[in-house]
């Protein structure tokens, strides 16, 4: 029931056809297209779908929602360059620059909310975790096996801490403009998740400077 009133939901606003997803290429470079086709695939390929037409439609999905934030970020920029051209200053200017992020920020949240729900057509929950870590190269599971592998004696509440603040930061890496913005808001969370740890009595210069001994000593690399 929950999904047939997603579908119906979603054909209502227009969000996708009855037939197929469409890919917003158009108006677009070519080989800018092609990176994005590319990249896309090679997160549908880690997912496990078998029908070749979930699989397309999976991809231009992910397409989409790359095409999408860079159109947000992109009408985010030209408004900031007019800006600059008007030569506004003080409290115009910082209004003018306010109220261009805030429609940035209106469009990511409609975006982001949107997104999972075009995926849950084809995917089960599972996969549409994979999709996020896909997009947000891996980080949650990475940094989160490392503290584990960091300090052994972490209790249950405390790794279950580190997991939902890492998931949290994913949210925010998926709505980032580009790489640097995404690892920066993982960054925010592992110092929270320091901070935590620290006020918890975990000494954690020591326990990396531990860990990187076993983890030599097993020849391995950080």
């Amino acid at each position: 029931m929950k999904k047939i009133l997603i579908i119906s939901l979603l054909l209502l606003c227009g969000w996708i056809s009855a037939g197929a997803v469409d890919l917003n290429k158009e108006n677009r470079d070519p080989k800018y297209v092609e990176s994005i086709i590319n990249r896309s695939q090679k997160i549908v390929d880690k997912l496990g779908v078998t029908d070749t037409k979930v699989a397309e439609d999976v991809r231009n999905i992910i397409a989409n929602r790359y095409f999408e934030l860079n159109d947000i970020y992109e009408v985010r920029d030209a408004k900031v360059k007019k800006v600059k051209e008007l030569g506004l200053t003080g409290d115009a200017k910082t209004e003018a620059l306010k109220a261009a992020e805030n429609e940035k920020d209106a469009a990511l949240y409609r975006s982001h909310f949107a997104f999972p729900a075009n995926l849950s057509l084809f995917l089960d929950e599972k996969q549409i975790e994979a999709v996020k870590d896909g997009m947000t190269y891996g980080v949650v599971k990475v940094t989160y096996d490392s503290h584990l592998d960091m300090i052994p004696s972490l209790k249950e509440e405390e790794k279950a801490q580190i997991y939902a603040w890492l998931v949290e930061a994913r949210e925010f890496a998926l709505d980032a403009e580009n790489s640097n913005k995404k690892h920066a808001a993982f960054g925010k969370y592992k110092g929270r998740i320091n901070n935590y740890l620290a006020k918890r009595g975990y000494d954690l210069k020591k326990e990396r400077e531990e860990w990187y001994k076993r983890v030599k000593a097993r020849g391995g690399s950080l």
